[in-house]
């Protein structure tokens, strides 16, 4: 779908628009039926997901820090109302707040979705910026019509922080479904994709595949590439980098299982419900994870692959073992898995139900 379809305006706001992870914002956008996306920032990011459509702002950067101050900026009250939208949705609670008084001056109900860290890192903030950002985010949950957050645990951080429960929906990532393709030749036993930061866990993932044979791709970067490296010099692992999500989907297509050992991280970073898990299970890639934040949700324990404690290393190798010397449990694991995905993340689906509220908001206003 084109962002100038015919259809009520919705206004996507991220102020950094796009960093190249957030595949999800421009996916929940593109399938839109009934309504038609917007794209608003208040920078540029170059990126593969930064388009010539999007709205900047503060395009000389000049107003920006006001806003960030304050909370309040004429020319960003303008943009938005040179854009008339019926419904202003804003990704991440420290966003949220940028925009909540934009969207009041022009009428339009606001939703702001959280996601994980700006309702489990950045509260934990030590000082007055701390201090700031959890007084900007209790304001920001009083503005806004509805809060969608993307798990249950991070509906209960959010309710902890101050939102009204009565407010806060759970609404899941979509990811798009691909038709199911014959199994390819394994060329991995052990994928894991994803940003390398502490929560994701790999250094876990790495201890583990040392009590094990397995041999590992590792697709992503971040600041822990360096030192994760090093820690697998002495193992059969290929780190990639980031890759293009074709070419992510492909090296996925050739593993034999999915890892996702997310954790706790020191200063309280948490996920919301990693995206890869899905769309690992959409190719019917069965997943070995830990029980952390919304991952319970989208993998079924026993059912569409296994789940350890955060941090248990023997654990983590034991259910790898398991399931690499196990090949009719990773048949069965993946085929529930990919149902489970199909009935409960599919894009379209949730795309769907985001337009229905979009409806509620518009006909209540």
């Amino acid at each position: 779908m084109s962002a100038d379809r015919a259809g009520r305006p919705v206004v996507v706001w991220r102020s950094a628009l796009l960093p190249g992870s957030e595949t999800f914002v421009r996916n929940h956008g593109a399938h839109l039926t009934r309504w038609s996306p917007a794209y608003l920032g208040a920078t540029r990011i170059t990126s593969a997901l930064s388009l010539p459509t999007d709205v900047i702002a503060f395009p000389d950067g000049k107003g920006f820090l006001r806003l960030r101050l304050t909370g309040s900026s004429p020319r960003l009250t303008a943009a938005l109302r040179t854009l008339n939208p019926a419904v202003v949705h804003a990704h991440f609670g420290g966003d949220g707040w940028l925009v909540a008084r934009a969207a009041a001056a022009v009428g339009a109900p606001l939703v702001v979705t959280v996601h994980g860290h700006d309702v489990t890192r950045q509260p934990n903030t030590p000082g007055p910026h701390g201090i700031r950002y959890r007084r900007n985010l209790r304001d920001v949950f009083r503005r806004a019509a509805v809060i969608l957050a993307v798990s249950s645990r991070i509906r209960d951080r959010a309710v902890a922080l101050g939102a009204d429960p009565a407010k806060v929906r759970v609404h899941h990532t979509g990811i798009p479904v691909p038709p199911a393709q014959p199994p390819a030749s394994p060329r991995w036993d052990v994928a894991f994709v994803g940003r390398l930061v502490e929560k994701k866990g790999v250094a876990d993932l790495l201890s583990a595949l040392r009590r094990t044979p397995a041999s590992a791709v590792v697709i992503g970067d971040g600041p822990l590439l360096e030192s994760l490296r090093a820690q697998a010099s002495d193992l059969d692992v290929t780190f990639t980098g980031a890759l293009p999500p074709d070419e992510v989907a492909a090296h996925l297509a050739a593993a034999r299982i999915l890892a996702a050992p997310s954790r706790t991280a020191a200063d309280g970073d948490e996920e919301g419900l990693p995206t890869t898990i899905l769309e690992g299970a959409a190719h019917g890639i069965p997943v070995v994870a830990t029980r952390h934040s919304g991952i319970p949700e989208a993998v079924l324990d026993g059912e569409t692959g296994l789940l350890s404690t955060e941090g248990d290393v023997p654990a983590l190798a034991t259910n790898i073992t398991r399931l690499l010397t196990d090949e009719a449990l990773r048949t069965k694991f993946g085929a529930a898995g990919r149902t489970h995905v199909a009935e409960n993340f599919d894009l379209t689906k949730q795309s769907a139900r985001l337009e229905d509220l979009y409806d509620e908001l518009a006909g209540r206003g």
